[in-house]
Order: structure tokens, then C-alpha cells, then sequence
């Protein structure tokens, strides 16, 4: 019975919100396919309801994906925009003076660009400019 709440829990959250619902959903992947491979069918659903908290938690990106990410941004040496606003998730930038970047696509954040604020990567949504996660 509690692993039946964990997983409604855990589908709730992934319906509520575009940018948590795809951390989420990764998340649910990644840990369904750990908990199969160490604990059969039961495994399996632990695992995706543990992933999935976990998907949600760390954003857009993967767990995996965020330090590749850091050290493929700092690579690109991009110029860093100066914010006298809170650098946080929900914040919208402004539209001008902003330079938005691809994210590519092996890091599966679709739909996502990237930018640097105040010495701290974020990721954005296109179109909007709302800060949707700070990679730090």
C-alpha cells in the first residue's frame, strides 16, 4: 500500500509543472531501471519513485548531466550578464542585452536555452527568459 502512495505522490508531481515534470520523469527512468536491475518488480518501483523525487530536485538536468554541463559551459568561456535581481529559479530576465545559448542536445533539455548571470549558469525557457534552473 505505501509504495502504491509513493508512486500516485510521485505522478502527481509529474503532471503539475513542465520544467520539475521532465527532472522528474528522467528521474523515474533512471531509478525504475536501477531498482529492476538490484531488486526485480518491486525494486523497479521503489527505484522510479525514488528517482523521480530525486529527477525533480536536481531540475532539468540529470544528476549525471550537471557536472558535464558546468564543464562544457566553462568551455564555451561566454560572457556573463550583469543581474542586480535574485539569480533563482522563477525569475524572469530581461529580453534585451541577455545572450541565450542551445543547449545540445545530448543533455535532453528541449525546449531550454542557457545563459550566464552573474558568474552562475542557468537554464532558461525559450521564449519566456524565466529562469527554470541554476546550475551550480
Amino acid at each position: 500500500m505505501p509504495i502504491k502512495f509513493v508512486l500516485a505522490a510521485a505522478l502527481a508531481l509529474a503532471l503539475t509543472g513542465g520544467a520539475e515534470a521532465q527532472g522528474l520523469v528522467r528521474g523515474a527512468e533512471q531509478g525504475a531501471a536501477a531498482g529492476r536491475a538490484t531488486g526485480g518488480p518491486i525494486g523497479e518501483i521503489v527505484g522510479g519513485a525514488i528517482g523521480a523525487a530525486a529527477g525533480t530536485v536536481n531540475g532539468i538536468l540529470g544528476i549525471d548531466d550537471r557536472p558535464r554541463f558546468r564543464t562544457y559551459v566553462q568551455g564555451e568561456r561566454r560572457r556573463s550578464y550583469v543581474y542586480d535581481g535574485d539569480v533563482r529559479v522563477g525569475t524572469v530576465l530581461p529580453s534585451d542585452g541577455v545572450s541565450y545559448y542551445d543547449v545540445p542536445d545530448d543533455y535532453g533539455a528541449r525546449g531550454y536555452r542557457y545563459t550566464i548571470v552573474n558568474d552562475r549558469t542557468v537554464l532558461v525557457e525559450r521564449g519566456t527568459g524565466r529562469i527554470v534552473d541554476v546550475i551550480d
